[in-house]
């Protein structure tokens, strides 16, 4: 199974409950191609005596924060599917792991996707949605592809907090992700902790979710126009609205470095040098910048972007269509031993 990240419009930053991973609020976002992807297979076998996670061949400790929520979709797939096996699960990330990129969207909806497949389940995308999102808020809507809305929902048990497709991938094939890479370590605050600790002390943050529900109307309609200089004027003025409230938080959270802030006064330069809204930055939580841009401005986009000091690499994505079933490159044999990869 490979998945690919998504790289939200709106973005999800805040639960309403952390066990459940409800969030406090709508978000919108566009599943990226395979350029970007997680490549994971799970296996299930009485002859496993524990859970396993391999992550880019090293194997992981599942007790540990940020992987143990590996366990809680296993438990979920084998409730689901009436069985008891222990599984194991390898990972190959095809690019930074914890550094803005949304690897954790796409490896937890790579798992969903692959475990309930490895169960015999027969899921609907809203019962993969919502169990991806049971790892990770945000992998809710890799298991969908193009413009990709996930619905905050009203209900307690999250029955109605899942992810939709607002439009496919093939409603806007000229859009592209231009990435630039400025750092691609590990983040030192996680988006975990970041969301609960803006949560508790912003006094920005209530503007913020209660700003969200016009700004998803604006957006969708935006998207469905393919309205790029309005889409890209909405996106960059959330991703600056997101970052606002974490550096509102107390302490301070400040995921974006020097290299971000070029990026983003050089693209608000290019804009004015056309004449009109031509290339628009996003910053997940990270200081990497995901620069959308209609194809016919690629190569001046980046021709832009290298010439801005501590830009270290650049990757272009198109709109991906979401997860894809291999019939073969699998990472794993039916006895669990691990295959060679690249």
């Amino acid at each position: 199974m490979e998945a690919s990240p998504n790289i939200a419009i709106v973005k999800y930053w805040g639960k309403r409950d952390e066990k459940l991973i409800l969030p406090t609020h709508a978000s919108l976002s566009f599943t990226m191609d395979e350029t970007l992807k997680t490549r994971t297979t799970v296996v299930f076998s009485p002859k496993f005596k524990q859970d396993e996670l391999w992550l880019n061949g090293q194997k992981m400790d599942l007790l540990d924060k940020e992987t143990r929520e590996r366990v809680v979709q296993l438990d979920l797939v084998r409730e689901k599917a009436g069985m008891k096996q222990k599984a194991k699960i390898a990972s190959i990330n095809g690019f930074p792991t914890a550094a803005g990129f949304a690897s954790s969207a796409a490896g937890l909806a790579a798992l969903a996707c692959a475990a309930s497949r490895a169960a015999g389940l027969k899921l609907s995308p809203k019962e993969l949605s919502i169990l991806a999102r049971r790892g990770s808020g945000s992998a809710c809507r890799s298991v969908l592809g193009g413009c990709v809305e996930w619905t905050v929902g009203k209900k307690i048990d999250g029955t109605d907090s899942y992810a939709e497709q607002v439009a496919p991938a093939s409603h806007w094939p000229q859009l592209r992700n231009v990435i630039a890479v400025v750092d691609a370590q590990a983040k030192k605050v996680s988006s975990r902790a970041g969301m609960k600790q803006t949560i508790a002390t912003s006094v920005l943050y209530p503007a913020r979710v209660a700003s969200i529900p016009k700004l998803m109307q604006d957006m969708k309609a935006a998207v469905l126009a393919k309205d790029f200089s309005k889409f890209g004027e909405l996106t960059m003025r959330d991703s600056s609205n997101m970052h606002a409230v974490m550096l509102d938080t107390w302490p301070p959270i400040t995921y974006l470095n020097d290299h971000s802030k070029e990026i983003m006064y050089a693209v608000h330069e290019y804009n004015q040098s056309a004449g009109q809204i031509k290339a628009a930055y996003t910053f997940d939580a990270g200081p990497n910048a995901h620069v959308y841009t209609p194809d016919d401005q690629v190569a001046s986009v980046k021709k832009m972007l290298q010439e801005i000091d501590g830009v270290n690499r650049i990757i272009v994505c198109k709109i991906g269509s979401g997860p894809q079933y291999l019939k073969a490159g699998h990472l794993l044999e039916e006895d669990g031993t691990i295959n060679q990869h690249e």
